[in-house]
């Protein structure tokens, strides 16, 4: 029993599959595979399963569904408040780090918004929009009214691209462009635009576009 392997050896022992296993009914190895295969045995792929992809595996009913999407989004939650809790950004790794489990394979767009105070340290982190397929937009005036709420001193973008292609779109420039130009008149610099695609990023401010 998976309560016996807890007892001697702690969650560290344990498989993915019986991690997963230990959320489903009766503890159930079979209908964890499963669900890993399903998502090419991608940690990632998993945390980000919908409640709607969940209830079509047989034994899986929507109460069930509705406790593992909870338990997944509980962990992205801590892991975006770590960041909250650590050193200064200092590139775009430690951006990529904290971010990829939240957008690295969503089906839709979207743009999250980390604020920065003179130390390079985050006073906050907000999502500011969820698009489509193949864009999302970033609301200039209300990205700098929450930089002003937070007396932030820069700020980065964020957002992922779900074709798994990091390459910045012409949209993707000139949103950028126009938000760097109405924070510069307000002191509130733009240190990056972070596009994360699967296991791949962008970074702006790396490529010399910032």
């Amino acid at each position: 029993m998976l309560e016996n392997k807890l007892k001697l050896n702690g969650l560290n022992a344990f498989s993915n599959v019986e991690l997963l296993a230990s959320l489903l009914p009766k503890q159930d190895t079979r209908l964890a595979t499963e669900i890993l295969e399903y998502c090419d045995w991608s940690g990632l792929k998993l945390l980000n399963l919908s409640y709607f992809e969940l209830i079509k595996f047989k034994g899986v009913n929507k109460q069930r569904a509705l406790g593992i999407v909870a338990a997944f989004k509980l962990y992205q939650n801590a892991q975006l408040e770590q960041i909250n809790e650590n050193e200064s950004i200092t590139s775009s790794e430690i951006m990529f780090k904290y971010l990829k489990p939240q957008l690295a394979h969503l089906e839709n767009e979207e743009c999250w918004i980390v604020y920065l105070n003179r130390a390079n340290k985050p006073v906050g982190m907000e999502r500011i929009s969820i698009g489509g397929m193949s864009s999302t937009i970033m609301d200039t005036k209300l990205i700098i009214k929450h930089a002003l709420l937070r007396n932030a001193c820069g700020l980065i973008i964020a957002h992922n691209h779900p074709s798994h292609t990091p390459k910045p779109g012409n949209q993707d420039k000139q949103q950028t462009k126009k938000l760097k130009r109405a924070c510069e008149s307000l002191d509130i610099s733009v240190l990056d635009h972070i596009i994360i695609a699967g296991d791949q990023y962008y970074s702006f401010c790396d490529s010399g576009m910032l």
